[in-house]
């Protein structure tokens, strides 16, 4: 399994990809179980009242995530590529440039 994780605004987002044989989550929404590489983590939107405190650039704000949607890839190349762009994205999503965001991937211990 590969995690990817991405750092800006003094905060922190990690996804996995799992590679053939590891079992990736099981739930509504799940690639085919086929796929070579599936990619999963958490999306979440900024909102004005509920959801869970966030701090990002210093300041407080709140946060509610949405259902991660696994997605099945072909190829590595793909699946990090798309990784990184959810990644940069969720961190749009909460004010933060994606063009500052640190992003890397690094082979999970299996530990």
């Amino acid at each position: 399994m590969i995690l990817v994780r991405g750092s800006g605004g003094g905060t922190d987002l990690t996804g996995t990809v799992f590679e053939r044989g590891e079992d990736p989550p099981t739930y509504r929404g799940a690639p085919d179980e086929d796929a070579p590489y599936v990619w999963v983590c958490d999306a979440f939107y900024q909102v004005e009242s509920g959801g869970s405190a966030l701090t990002v650039d210093g300041e407080e704000i709140r946060v509610a995530f949405e259902e991660p949607m696994p997605r099945g890839f072909d190829t590595k190349s793909a699946a990090l590529d798309a990784a990184e762009e959810h990644v940069r994205t969720q961190f749009a999503r909460i004010g933060v440039d994606p063009d500052a965001v640190e992003v890397e991937a690094t082979r999970a211990d299996p530990a």
